[in-house]
């Protein structure tokens, strides 16, 4: 039989956000409701231009996940079956799955091993390898920005296109500027573990360009430019009204919770830096103006008995991720073997997300440091 343990902190608890806005949320939902207007049209329209001007983007898609939004924004920029698609395999499968959806091929490159973004060195290098290259798709892993400044260049020297895969990352910046505006177009999830979260499956594109803006739209109703007029073979992918009326009511209180995010990953350093333990803490770059902390994740020794051990004393956590998309089945055909992506793989082996949300306690938090204390011990 297990003991009853002195304290639950869940991974994330949406309950606790959802507490403070539950009625400003039923009466916006009664009000989406009651117009009987589900797809797209005025509520979805109002939320793009909400997010486009809160993340310094001209113009936004809403679209029905973040998936769709990257294989959209592939699909905009005119990928052409075998292209090569940049990015690392380190991140959610995702990433990679809209590069082979759009018949492209993906081509990783390792991360970095403090940020857990791509490394732009060795980005250069691949660059060097490859010819037929459509687009380097860096992903802001975690809510912290990748280096898009040498990202930006290397792309530029080559006359290639920059997705953001900023699907973890809204309200994060790298040097002031907001992620999902610096490249070609930038890509967002609104699945409702992240920070803003709908009720569901959601997405967006973001761009700065009006034609690509306009072909994002097109694409996301079957390419349909009129009634039953198509120029383009898009895919079916629409945000509905009712979840654009939920993520414009967490929209006002995001850079709350953004700043409760932040505050928590302070804590975790207050108790954790000083303390002889074979654990790293998240780094944030001289770059990272803003680390939104879609997730808290550490290195440290024997992982998985760790994660038992929270486990067992009421914590919750989570392995992101334990096999790197090099190693996947689904992608041998690419030809990668164990041992091509070493930081990748020691990431997938070492690192553990501990609960971040912004409505922890501070005695939450203290608990968690004190069960990892008492684990090492």
């Amino acid at each position: 039989m297990m003991v009853a343990t002195a304290r639950k902190v869940p991974l994330l608890d949406l309950k606790a956000q959802f507490g403070p806005i539950r009625e400003q949320m039923l009466r916006e939902v009664t009000r989406v409701i009651d117009s009987q207007r589900f797809i797209l049209g005025d509520e979805v329209a109002t939320f793009e231009a909400e997010v486009a001007r809160a993340v310094g983007s001209h113009y936004a898609v809403g679209c029905a996940s973040g998936s769709d939004a990257l294989l959209l924004a592939l699909m905009a920029l005119d990928i052409a079956p075998d292209q090569r698609v940049i990015t690392t395999p380190y991140t959610f499968f995702a990433t990679a799955g809209a590069v082979s959806r759009a018949h492209g091929v993906p081509v990783f490159v390792d991360i970095n091993a403090d940020t857990f973004n791509i490394d732009a060195t060795l980005l250069r290098e691949e660059l060097r390898r490859h010819d037929n290259v459509h687009s380097v798709m860096p992903v802001h892993l975690f809510g912290a920005t990748a280096p898009m400044d040498e990202i930006m260049l290397a792309a530029k020297e080559r006359g290639i296109h920059v997705i953001e895969d900023a699907a973890q990352a809204i309200g994060a910046e790298y040097k002031g500027r907001p992620a999902g505006s610096i490249g070609d177009l930038g890509c967002f999830s609104f699945f409702p573990s992240k920070n803003l979260g709908c009720f569901g499956d959601g997405g967006l594109i973001t761009s700065s360009s009006e034609s690509l803006a306009k072909k994002l739209a097109c694409l996301r109703i079957h390419g349909r430019t009129g009634k039953y007029i198509h120029e383009w073979i898009g895919v079916n992918s629409r945000l509905d009204a009712l979840q654009a009326c939920v993520l414009r009511v967490k929209l006002q209180h995001l850079n709350e919770w953004t700043e409760g995010r932040r505050h928590n990953a302070n804590l975790y350093r207050n108790l954790l830096s000083n303390k002889s333990l074979p654990v790293k803490l998240p780094v944030e770059a001289p770059y990272h103006t803003r680390h939104i902390y879609n997730q808290f994740v550490i290195r440290c020794e024997r992982r998985d008995a760790l994660r038992t051990f929270l486990q067992e004393n009421g914590i919750g956590s989570e392995v992101y991720y334990p096999l790197p998309l090099h190693l996947q089945s689904c992608y041998k055909d690419l030809g990668y073997r164990e041992g091509d992506f070493p930081v990748s793989e020691a990431a997938a082996r070492e690192t553990l997300a501990l609960p971040i949300y912004a409505e922890l306690q501070t005695e939450d938090i203290e608990y968690v440091c004190h069960t990892i204390e008492r684990f090492y011990s």
